[in-house]
């Protein structure tokens, strides 16, 4: 890693920063991307079944919205999933034109098993790094998620 005191402007630092972001994000997602690859699966996927499982009875539309992503890349992993039987759609009662989304019971056991992991290894780091350093953690994920770092 690059010495953050060699470098009058930053650059090092926050090179330092994404790398450490980098390594930390491959770090959750290696063991629950390689039971994703064992069913043919990918990221996306397993992104999926977490906000379905977070948001039980939510439409596509709605799902669109929580990930922020578009409806092309959303198709066919959501297909895949509700083929499946990971996850079931079924029609809104008052709008015919609505489909709603929840984890079928296959799909609340895959999605356990990549997200508990994953929950796991939050709590340890959490647990070791301790509550100041978790909610710092906290705070600046919740700015760039946010997009609050540019105009």
């Amino acid at each position: 890693m690059i010495d953050q005191n060699d470098d009058p402007d930053d650059t090092g630092r926050l090179n330092q920063a994404l790398e450490m972001l980098h390594f930390g994000f491959r770090a959750i997602t290696a063991h629950p991307d390689e039971q994703l690859r064992a069913l043919g699966y990918s990221r996306v996927h397993h992104r999926i079944l977490y906000f379905v499982g977070r948001n039980p009875g939510c439409s596509v539309s709605e799902l669109l919205g929580i990930m922020r992503v578009s409806k092309q890349y959303l198709n066919r992993p959501l297909r895949q999933l509700i083929e499946d039987g990971y996850i079931q759609s079924r029609q809104d009662t008052r709008d015919r034109r609505v489909k709603r989304l929840r984890l079928t019971p296959k799909g609340r056991r895959l999605e356990e098993k990549l997200t508990g992991e994953q929950r796991a290894r939050l709590a340890e780091v959490f647990e070791k790094a301790g509550p100041k350093a978790e909610a710092g953690w906290r705070r600046v994920m919740a700015l760039l998620g946010a997009g609050e770092w540019g105009a």
